[in-house]
């Protein structure tokens, strides 16, 4: 069952902070969007993504490094006081250390958004165009009930879908195209009959 989500405009941070430790909420342009927090089977596939791009991307074992994957991370940007995608990759060009306090205040390079019920339609059409508004270049959609994996790249200002991509294919995403991902691995013990909802 899905669970709609609450909106207060002309937010602050003080209204994120009141949130119930049980929901997450972001800030942009004025507006707090909360959600509750994320089931199991959405925690696992993200924490399956992280883990596979951590070695080769940001520690540069069995790939060419250069990154840093974060799951969730804290990030503040001019139109966004609070923004935290499920998972972010900054290129170590642009944000060579990470900030030991405070949140980041760099746009991602990517960001990678986990579907759910409560927040497939946040994700593909708020959070979307607010990406490409702010810069991001590169955006994965993984649908965890479906099985698929979307690659978009924005080009000109608009995302450009790279590939829709699913079940137990082995494939190469950008900008991670370097080495390929085994996506079987990633839905391995959630029943198909789960609903990932928040």
């Amino acid at each position: 069952m899905s669970i709609a989500p609450r909106l207060v405009p002309k937010a602050t941070l003080a209204d994120l902070e009141a949130l119930p430790p049980t929901w997450r909420g972001e800030i942009l342009d004025d507006t707090l969007y909360a959600f509750p927090r994320p089931r199991a089977p959405h925690a696992s596939v993200e924490g399956l993504i992280t883990t596979d791009l951590t070695n080769p991307f940001q520690r540069g074992r069995g790939g060419p490094g250069g990154w840093w994957i974060l799951p969730e991370p804290s990030i503040q940007l001019p139109r966004a006081p609070e923004i935290s995608p499920d998972i972010a990759g900054f290129r170590r060009e642009r944000l060579p250390v990470l900030p030991s306090k405070g949140p980041i205040t760099l746009v991602p390079d990517w960001v990678c958004e986990i579907l759910s019920p409560s927040t497939a339609s946040y994700d593909q059409i708020i959070k979307r165009r607010f990406y490409v508004k702010i810069g991001v270049q590169h955006i994965w959609y993984v649908d965890p009930r479906d099985r698929t994996l979307l690659v978009a790249q924005h080009v000109e200002g608009r995302w450009m879908e790279l590939g829709i991509h699913g079940g137990d294919e082995r494939v190469r995403a950008a900008p991670f195209d370097a080495l390929e991902i085994d996506l079987a691995a990633w839905w391995e013990g959630i029943a198909l009959e789960e609903t990932p909802e928040r």
